[in-house]
């Protein structure tokens, strides 16, 4: 489903380059929940971008279902995320001026499959309903990591990446988000989930360590 061949990513910082992923080389099979744990700068945001289509790699290939993702054109790549790929950020990234209902709704803009009866169904799930026209400055922020999550699931992905989904959230929040993620896999779905959280070790079938760009078995 997932797999990384000799993947490294190099930016041009102030001070000289900075190596964020350093000859990666990563396989996640169609139906696995993988986490990566890491401290913070360790690389955990790039890798899940350079996976999701968002960030080219300076070395290496980025395959999905044995496609080269950077092979292919810009539109190529949006049409992939829409179709196959569904994102959960830490920062949740709502659009502020739109209610949760409209947040969910946002991926279809671009394509996404799913719609108003789709987008209610999955706030029902995520205990949302009574929040539909909630800004997000007016929902907590459990809430509002629920509400991301349901954009995410809209158009039913095969994958979901996964970054930091816990990182803030008090621990009873954390839990509920991580049940909600099991869940997804439990019924089928790929998880990649970058994290410092030992909570995403109780859900995940395999565990991984990235420190200073590479990666290796926890």
């Amino acid at each position: 489903m997932i797999k990384l061949e000799n993947v490294s990513k190099v930016y041009q910082g102030a001070n000289g380059e900075v190596r964020a992923l350093d000859d990666v080389s990563l396989s996640v099979e169609k139906g696995e929940f993988v986490a990566v744990r890491g401290p913070s700068g360790c690389g955990k945001s790039t890798l899940l971008l350079t996976v999701g289509a968002m960030v080219r790699p300076t070395e290496g290939r980025v395959l999905l279902s044995g496609e080269d993702v950077y092979g292919m054109s810009v539109s190529q790549r949006a049409r992939l995320r829409a179709d196959k790929i569904g994102f959960v950020f830490q920062m949740f990234h709502l659009v502020p001026y739109l209610d949760a209902l409209e947040n969910v709704l946002v991926p279809t803009l671009a394509g996404a499959r799913g719609g108003r009866a789709e987008a209610l169904e999955l706030l029902a799930r995520l205990q949302l309903s009574h929040r539909l026209h909630h800004r997000p400055a007016e929902l907590s922020t459990g809430e509002r990591q629920r509400c991301a999550l349901a954009r995410a699931l809209l158009n039913r992905p095969e994958i979901i990446l996964a970054d930091e989904p816990t990182g803030n959230l008090d621990p009873d929040n954390a839990a509920q988000v991580m049940q909600y993620l099991g869940n997804f896999h439990r019924e089928g779905g790929t998880m990649l989930l970058v994290s410092h959280d030992p909570l995403a070790d109780q859900y995940a079938q395999r565990v991984l360590r990235l420190d200073q760009g590479r990666v290796q078995e926890q």
